[in-house]
């Protein structure tokens, strides 16, 4: 009975140390990004005046292993499955069944890259700054007309609709001609194409969030009125860009746009101030309790995964714009936060 005992005690050891196909995540760090992060500002600006802040606007993240390059075994699953605060998933729901390791760093880089650009365009666009911007069509998605139309390299210069013909200088004004634009309707793209102006007539979609898309995908190469440097290592992807954003606006804003509270949130960000979901938000408000955030800003397209798993002590508040967002903090500021819109359910 020892030996049998012993061996299967072997047994069990060797299995549960076993590389297994699921990924752990847990609540990740949170960063103040009006702070610093070890020896440096997470957010630098210069050639404008910066003001300080006594509150704090946290974004926060997801720790994840089980993917490429960080297997975890059946004990790492188990502890996983038992505690209330990780979330066990097939690994390929969440890395992606065909990406290597490489690839998904690479993948996570340009990501939180492009979500730096967002969130600098569209905070400074929201303060009144001119953020002119060169948009370069690198494809065409192929279930919209404009697939059969545009070439990979055409500038984007200009558009005529049925409201005129509307130059483009900057990505908000496309957005917002687009915006007033009703769907499957006829308009002209003007554009560049190896040094001479193309006539494009395209037939535009609808845009879940009101108006017209062309069904392009843009390289957007923005001219920066002020310089912002965003530094912050070992943190990849797109969702810190609404916390960006609003962490760019009050360092250029008098006073303390939080009141002196601690305000978390979550969400992508477009140049022109959408916000749009992410992952893992149950996660990401059970970190933000844990280091002391009384409110968080949620994206209104994760309100179906909020609803039932608010931790206590925390205001969850849904936002679509990053005009939402910056409304809401402010009334946060103001003592009015119990007027703001949740997550009902």
């Amino acid at each position: 009975m020892g030996i049998s005992g012993v061996l299967a005690f072997a047994l069990l050891a060797v299995m549960l140390s076993l590389p297994v196909p699921y990924a752990v995540e847990g609540p990740g760090p949170t960063f103040n990004t009006l702070g610093k992060v070890q020896d440096h500002r997470l957010i630098s600006i210069d050639g404008e005046d910066t003001y300080s802040s006594d509150g704090q606007l946290r974004l926060t993240t997801v720790t994840s292993a089980g993917g490429p390059g960080f297997p975890v075994n059946a004990g790492s699953v188990i502890r996983g499955w038992l505690s209330p605060d990780m979330l066990v998933q097939p690994a390929e729901a969440v890395f992606g069944p065909d990406l290597t390791e490489a690839e998904r760093q690479h993948m996570t880089t340009v990501q939180m890259t492009s979500s730096q650009r967002n969130a600098t365009a569209a905070a400074l666009t929201a303060l009144g700054y001119k953020v002119p911007a060169t948009m370069t069509i690198v494809g065409a998605y192929p279930q919209y007309d404009a697939a059969d139309v545009v070439q990979e390299g055409d500038v984007i210069t200009g558009l005529k609709t049925d409201d005129g013909e509307h130059e483009l200088s900057s990505y908000t004004q496309l957005a917002a001609v687009l915006a007033d634009t009703e769907p499957d309707s006829t308009v002209t793209l003007q554009v560049e194409r190896d040094g001479e102006a193309k006539s494009l007539q395209i037939r535009t979609s609808q845009n879940p969030h009101g108006g017209s898309v062309l069904g392009v995908a843009l390289d957007v190469q923005f001219d920066f009125p002020v310089d912002v440097d965003i530094e912050i290592d070992n943190v990849g992807g797109p969702s810190a860009g609404t916390m960006f954003a609003l962490g760019i606006m009050d360092l250029l804003t008098p006073g303390s746009m939080t009141g002196g509270h601690v305000v978390a949130g979550t969400g992508t960000i477009t140049p022109d101030g959408q916000v749009g979901p992410i992952g893992g938000i149950t996660l990401k408000m059970k970190g933000a309790v844990r280091d002391g955030a009384e409110y968080f800003l949620a994206p209104a397209s994760n309100c179906s995964q909020v609803a039932g798993h608010v931790p206590e002590g925390l205001q969850v508040i849904r936002i679509e714009t990053l005009k939402q967002a910056h409304d809401a903090v402010r009334a946060i500021a103001k003592g009015n936060a119990e007027d703001l819109p949740g997550c009902a359910g």
